[in-house]
């Protein structure tokens, strides 16, 4: 059921908003993001001490897309097929990995109803990254780390980029000495949840079958492995950039890797890459801060407040003091 109070988009309330008790460990200085809330350090526990090694599942999967996209793309490309990559890529960017993955799933930065969640964080597992677990489990222990004062170039993006490409894209990092990561239970214990977990490749199947019907392999190939190919690619893309040059207004302190804004492509990214607004307001629902900062991901959430399907909403002004924070 709705709350009988909402923070309106764009205007700050007179208060801020109570601490969610979803996170395993709800204080105030978790959602002002001080620390991972997910995670809980052990006595041993290192961010920099781990190997990097071969993944063949996510290898072999994104190696089979981009063949797809590379071979079948200029040989079956079609006006159709192109706007169905559009429309596709659009839809799963947006309301699937944005809005519903990193928003709402990893950071809680709203509330909406349970079917809206998960029809967005199905539309995030079309992705084709990882289902909802994986999502966090990525995100927050890179979170994590890049908190530290130090961390691995695999968490950190401190690499030549052809490196980082192979690191990131065909492999996977273990610590020796790990954080434990406790998702909280309502998002591990839900069925659907799981079963995305377990199927996340198997998800484009319907779509593919679907696909064929109605525009033949054209709208296969483009609609599945361009979508997929350029959606991963250029996911690792962005973080690399991110995490290693570009514009930034905000400095956290003590922090090892620091966020920069990569201005130019937030309308594909739907706003993602203005990250260095993200990593000093991580719970902020709005990544656009500055005039002429471009977010489609907060204007379809501002819209979905207005009629009712969202609330709750976090910014800035309401998200509790973070220290180390400064602002340049």
């Amino acid at each position: 059921m709705m709350p009988a109070t909402r923070a309106l988009p764009g205007l700050p309330p007179s208060t801020a908003l109570p601490c969610p008790a979803s996170f395993p460990q709800g204080d105030a200085a978790a959602i002002a993001m001080e620390r991972s809330p997910r995670m809980t350090e052990r006595a041993a526990t290192d961010a920099t001490a781990g190997h990097v090694v071969w993944s063949p599942t996510k290898s072999l999967w994104l190696t089979a897309m981009a063949l797809g996209a590379g071979i079948g793309g200029p040989l079956f490309v079609t006006p159709g097929a192109v706007a169905l990559f559009v429309v596709t890529t659009a839809l799963t960017i947006c309301l699937g990995h944005s809005l519903g993955m990193h928003r709402r799933l990893i950071h809680h930065a709203y509330a909406c109803p349970l079917w809206l969640e998960h029809l967005f964080v199905y539309l995030g597992t079309l992705v084709g990254m990882a289902g909802p677990s994986g999502m966090i489990r990525q995100h927050d222990i890179r979170d994590w780390a890049q908190r530290k004062t130090a961390c691995h170039p695999f968490l950190a993006h401190r690499n030549p980029i052809w490196r980082d490409a192979w690191w990131q894209l065909h492999c996977e990092l273990r610590l020796d000495h790990p954080p434990a990561l406790v998702i909280e239970p309502r998002v591990r214990d839900d069925r659907f949840y799981r079963l995305l977990d377990r199927t996340v490749m198997l998800q484009q199947a319907p779509w593919a079958l679907l696909f064929f019907a109605l525009g033949g392999l054209p709208w296969v190939i483009w609609g599945i492995c361009v979508r997929v190919a350029l959606s991963l690619t250029g996911h690792w893309l962005v973080g690399y950039f991110a995490h290693n040059r570009g514009p930034r207004s905000w400095h956290i302190e003590g922090a090892g890797v620091q966020g920069y804004n990569v201005g130019h492509v937030s309308l594909l990214t739907m706003g993602e890459s203005l990250h260095n607004n993200h990593h000093a307001f991580p719970g902020s629902a709005r990544l656009a801060h500055e005039d002429g900062e471009i977010d489609p991901g907060w204007w379809v959430l501002a819209a979905l407040a207005r009629i009712g399907l969202v609330w709750d909403v976090r910014l800035p002004a309401n998200l509790p003091p973070r220290a180390g924070l400064r602002r340049l």
